[in-house]
């Protein structure tokens, strides 16, 4: 399925019926990261996947694609599919889309989930650091990305899930640099959300990896202590690529994030 925002098309699916869990993957993702994920909770719940723009089979609409853009751009497909309130469940970038939303539409809020994504904003060093994979992706983006999706994964488990990280890179590979760009600057300009933790009229959820080299661990514990609900999982062997790494940890602990966001029962 496909809708029209800003004269580019941006593609999504959803599945199952029931109260709505929206999942948004991260940065040289798609919604292809989610089928599992989409196959198990589309049985209780009404599950919408989306591929960002330049990510996936979604096109490109700018040079800088921002978190709060890219966060009405999913209002659009949630309105397309008449859904008023959402759980919304974003995956580093994604997360950062998810609380530009919890911000603009608080309404629509039914519970906002972190995986592997934080609520601060670039740090100095942070931006210089975009900076610098913004040249390299200008020169050559395909070898920026065959050094970039592996340092994802916990050290040891990159041998492990070597087939899935061939798969990854090769998925990425097919976006173009002016996108693979346009996403390093939305991020590099987002804000500081610590503000929508503390206020948010819902349940948070975190899951942190003790070896994510994106998020570190540490800049998360204080976070959580911010949400007046918050359920947070720590991922002991687990890098930036949970739903990879840890996926039925992840799967289980999502499944009662949901539950609890619409206070369902278990069965």
């Amino acid at each position: 399925m496909q809708i029209s925002y800003k004269n580019s098309q941006i593609a999504f699916h959803t599945e199952g019926q029931g109260d709505a869990v929206v999942f948004l993957h991260g940065f040289t993702g798609s919604m292809e990261i989610w089928d599992a994920f989409v196959l198990d909770v589309s049985a209780r719940n009404q599950v919408l996947v989306i591929d960002l723009p330049g990510h996936g089979k979604s096109e490109c609409w700018g040079k800088v694609h921002t978190m709060q853009d890219m966060g009405s751009m999913v209002k659009e497909v949630l309105d397309s599919l008449g859904i008023e309130r959402a759980v919304i469940i974003g995956h580093s970038m994604g997360g950062y889309i998810a609380l530009a939303m919890a911000k603009l539409y608080p309404q629509l809020i039914a519970g906002l989930g972190l995986f592997h994504s934080t609520a601060l904003a670039d740090s100095t060093q942070a931006k210089e650091n975009r900076e610098r994979a913004i040249n390299l992706i200008r020169r050559n983006h395909k070898d920026f990305l065959i050094q970039f999706i592996p340092e994802l994964f916990a050290p040891d488990n990159r041998s492990m899930f070597s087939r899935e990280i061939a798969y990854l890179i090769a998925q990425a590979k097919q976006m173009t640099p002016e996108a693979i760009v346009a996403a390093q600057k939305g991020m590099m300009q987002r804000e500081e959300n610590l503000e929508v933790l503390m206020n948010v009229p819902c349940p948070v959820m975190f899951i942190a990896g003790q070896k994510d080299s994106r998020i570190p661990f540490d800049s998360i514990l204080p976070q959580i202590t911010l949400a007046p609900q918050a359920y947070s999982l720590t991922l002991r062997n687990c890098g930036h690529m949970g739903f990879i790494e840890a996926r039925e940890q992840c799967l289980e602990f999502i499944k009662a994030f949901i539950r609890a966001c619409y206070n369902t029962p278990l069965a």
